[in-house]
């Protein structure tokens, strides 16, 4: 099967080498691999056509990469005060080292949450699942419940649904519910950065608190924050098939 690194001897593109290693998506290996972190057989490689095989030496960053035979696939419920990131170079606490003592594969985080915000958060070292999550094409929903500081408007729900323009940046939510006159649950597909608070700030509404609790067919349950599980297959194919679908 052409770049699935099935043995020794077959040769596949550099990128998809790294992302069955777990590295990262196969479009962020590809940004490392610009970045002349990656070498193979000794030499820094940042052509993306190279073709590499298990047995070539290859390194990221001096540490040795090869394929992980087991692909995971990870619920995290991210408590608020980490990152989400591989590492932070302002020394802040990492989402993925809730992981370590449970996982011996190099698990990343597909998407993102802002470090004062809480849920769900997707880990995976599979890089074609990541990069189908990710792509913009699958408008994946992603469900929040947010608690406020002041009393939500009844007319912000439409208001949302159709559309907020924020110094020059369009917000438009999916769905939006007021379920508390200080808590709303919003729907978003796209997911900018910081947008749920943006646009209630720009309505004088303040955050008080920000969780995910819902990845598509995914839900964050009663899963407790810092705590994490293993998805099951029937949500690793649902969440393939809502990508695909779309």
């Amino acid at each position: 099967m052409p770049d699935s690194p099935n043995s020794t001897d077959e040769k596949i593109r550099l990128q998809v080498f790294l992302a069955h290693s777990g590295v990262a998506s196969r479009r962020a290996c590809e940004q490392i691999i610009q970045d002349g972190r990656v070498t193979v057989n000794g030499t820094v490689v940042t052509e993306l056509g190279t073709k590499v095989s298990s047995a070539d030496t290859i390194t990221v960053d001096g540490k040795k990469i090869k394929p992980e035979s087991r692909k995971c696939y990870v619920l995290l419920n991210k408590p608020a005060g980490f990152v989400c990131s591989a590492s932070d170079e302002k020394g802040r606490q990492v989402a993925a080292d809730l992981l370590r003592d449970s996982y011996k594969e190099r698990l990343y985080n597909v998407g993102r949450l802002d470090m004062y915000s809480k849920g769900m958060i997707l880990f995976t070292n599979d890089g074609d699942f990541a990069a189908k999550l990710s792509h913009p094409s699958s408008q994946i929903e992603k469900e929040y419940i947010v608690e406020t500081s002041q009393d939500v408007p009844e007319d912000f729900p439409s208001h949302f649904e159709k559309g907020i323009r924020v110094e020059n940046t369009f917000y438009k939510c999916v769905r939006c519910r007021i379920l508390k006159p200080r808590k709303v649950s919003i729907t978003l597909i796209e997911g900018k950065n910081r947008e749920i608070r943006t646009v209630l700030e720009s309505q004088g509404i303040g955050t008080r608190s920000l969780v995910r609790v819902r990845i598509g067919n995914v839900n964050l349950d009663d899963l407790r924050p810092g705590e994490h599980r293993d998805l099951t297959p029937a949500e690793v194919k649902g969440l393939l098939e809502l990508a695909v679908n779309r």
